[in-house]
């Protein structure tokens, strides 16, 4: 249905019309994409790509690189932020190894979508070749065709991958390097700014960029993976919960890619991380909470699948000449 019929329907329930505000506008673009009737495959997914970055070689994380690692070990055994958030939703969590570093052990929750051992470092040459970008792009692509459910949450892990969503958004942006990098792991002010000449290094080396060529000079794996699941579900018809700043990177990158895609998107929450804020505000996204998080992992993400189901019940509501109650003209309508 179109959004107009689709606003209709809910200006018919007993209820003032717009006097449940923006969830009215949830509603209406989460039905847009999935239907306004409940179905049993509505359920929800969380997956967390994850990717190492050659420009952590410069110092630009207040954590080693291994953690990345050693937090994927974690995902996999259920004690992160991700996972016991997922758990009280019933939200099943898979982890997608883009590259990182240290090759992990199997594991059921674990998809091997390895394009190397991390990128290159992107403040001396490309993190990655031209092909490996469209690689990354076409993978997560056919990843999320495979995708259960109709609501796919998106998060990430990649130590200094906050640094490499900087440089895309920049790249894709314009935006200054100053308005966009942040503490992200937690950096004091000095490191933060060397953090901000090492990455204004990096985006000297090139000029005016189209988006694959911005992926393949400063991006990420799990970020160019994590953009084509976001283009690859939009496309299976799910709706797509994009978390903090790092996944809003990869869904700038996916608009950028394929502009129909955007229209799947529910931007979860605002983060804490400087980048996240101007970000949205060049997208022109208005996410749905705010509580001063800056984690990653999708946690914004699930938060925000309660608030998505609770949005499309409306549509369940009685109308005014269903429940015999009398509109704003005096009689049931």
């Amino acid at each position: 249905m179109k959004k107009e019929d689709l606003q209709s329907l809910l200006d018919d329930k007993t209820k003032p019309i717009g006097s449940l505000g923006r969830l009215e506008k949830l509603a209406v673009q989460a039905a847009s994409v999935l239907g306004h009737r409940n179905s049993p495959d509505m359920g929800a997914t969380l997956t967390i790509f994850a990717g190492d970055h050659g420009i952590a070689t410069n110092s630009v994380s207040a954590f080693p690189q291994e953690v990345t690692g050693q937090m994927v070990a974690n995902f996999l055994a259920g004690g992160a932020a991700a996972n016991v958030i997922a758990a009280t939703l019933n939200v099943p969590v898979t982890v997608v190894d883009c590259g990182i570093a240290a090759v992990p052990a199997p594991h059921p929750a674990l998809v091997d979508l390895r394009l190397g051992s991390g990128t290159a470092d992107s403040a001396a040459g490309p993190a990655m070749t031209a092909q490996t970008a469209e690689r990354a792009i076409e993978q997560g692509r056919r990843f999320a065709a495979g995708l259960s459910g109709k609501m796919a949450c998106f998060g990430e892990m990649g130590i200094a991958n906050t640094s490499a969503a900087t440089l895309v958004v920049h790249k894709l942006s314009g935006m200054e390097i100053g308005e966009l990098v942040g503490r992200g792991t937690g950096l004091g002010d000095e490191a933060l700014s060397h953090k901000r000449k090492v990455l204004e290094r990096a985006a000297a080396r090139t000029g005016k960029l189209a988006p694959m060529e911005v992926l393949a000079q400063v991006g990420g794996f799990e970020i160019g993976t994590m953009a084509g699941a976001m283009i690859g579900a939009s496309e299976a018809g799910m709706l797509v919960v994009v978390d903090g700043f790092i996944a809003t990177s990869a869904a700038a990158l996916a608009r950028a890619i394929e502009p129909a895609s955007a229209d799947a998107f529910v931007y979860a929450h605002r983060s804490a991380e400087q980048g996240h804020r101007v970000l949205l505000e060049w997208l022109d996204a208005d996410p749905l909470l705010d509580f001063d998080m800056r984690l990653g992992e999708g946690t914004g993400g699930l938060l925000a699948v309660p608030i998505i189901r609770a949005a499309l019940s409306l549509f369940s509501m009685a109308s005014f000449s269903q429940a015999g109650v009398s509109g704003a003209g005096g009689s049931a309508s």
